[in-house]
């Protein structure tokens, strides 16, 4: 699972020592001053003919170069912060701009290469089997893709494992349809994974099927390397028989990839996808 999901960490921007980081992930996520032109006569400053000037003034010349010393470093601080701020709005709000267009732009070609041949087919593993449906999490829907490593997460889609433990498909008779995606930065398909409960629908959207999963347990946190949760029965949810099981993973808590998050669902039925594409009762 440790490619999962990359998410991002932020970080104060006063301390410039501090780590700065975007999501997989995992796993992350990271001077002048002058002086008079002619010299006092002896006796006139008051200090004493003989005495030298920066005595006479308690040692202003080291003071110079301290505050000069203090000036600069104040400067690198300042700038420091400032990388790290623009550092922290690329990793958190730019790479969710890129992601959720290109995202689009091949979720738009996935349903215009359905629109154009609906006869059943094998599904295309490459552009994308079919798109995430869930109301409770979020009104858009995910693109779903084969793969969990970062390149594939990082565009903005919610990938299908083919390791460490492989995924079942929503086809197949039995199995664990076990998805993942970003919690923040590039897409963040995944942010609010928390505000699914028990009951939810999660629906399944193909070419020619409708798959509607019930929620029906969710796990807070757990280790990254907690792969149990993938199985094809995940009995880590309660679940003791084989049967149709779509989990979904990300890092938790936000902004680190220190644990996962983790939600089971169970098929429940299935729909045929008419020619207007009308969404199944749990969608609407």
């Amino acid at each position: 699972m440790e490619a999962a999901d990359q998410v991002t960490e932020t970080t104060t921007q006063g301390d410039p020592e501090g780590p700065g980081s975007a999501g997989e992930g995992a796993d992350g996520e990271r001077r002048i001053d002058g002086t008079g032109d002619g010299a006092a006569p002896p006796g006139e400053d008051g200090g004493g003919s003989g005495t030298p000037a920066a005595a006479r003034d308690g040692g202003g010349g080291t003071r110079g170069v301290i505050a000069t010393v203090v000036g600069v470093f104040g400067e690198l601080l300042i700038t420091a912060g400032l990388v790290l701020a623009l550092f922290v709005v690329y990793s958190l709000w730019w790479t969710n701009v890129l992601a959720d267009r290109d995202s689009k732009r091949e979720g738009d070609r996935v349903r215009d290469n359905w629109a154009a041949d609906r006869t059943p087919g094998s599904l295309d593993t490459k552009d994308g089997i079919g798109f995430l449906h869930v109301p409770s999490m979020s009104e858009k829907d995910i693109l779903v893709k084969k793969g969990t490593n970062p390149k594939e997460l990082n565009q903005g889609i919610a990938g299908y494992y083919d390791k460490p433990v492989k995924s079942a498909l929503p086809q197949d008779q039995s199995g664990n349809f076990s998805l993942a995606a970003h919690r923040d930065g590039h897409g963040a398909k995944f942010h609010d994974i928390d505000k699914i409960g028990k009951g939810d629908a999660v629906v399944f959207e193909t070419k020619n099927t409708w798959f509607v999963y019930k929620v029906y347990a969710t796990l807070p946190q757990t280790s990254k390397y907690n792969v149990d949760v993938l199985s094809p029965v995940p009995k880590e949810s309660g679940k003791k028989k084989a049967g149709r099981y779509i989990t979904l993973t990300t890092c938790t808590p936000v902004y680190t990839s220190r644990y996962r998050y983790v939600v089971w669902g169970e098929l429940v039925r299935t729909q045929d996808v008419d020619d207007k594409r009308t969404p199944p009762k749990e969608l609407r």
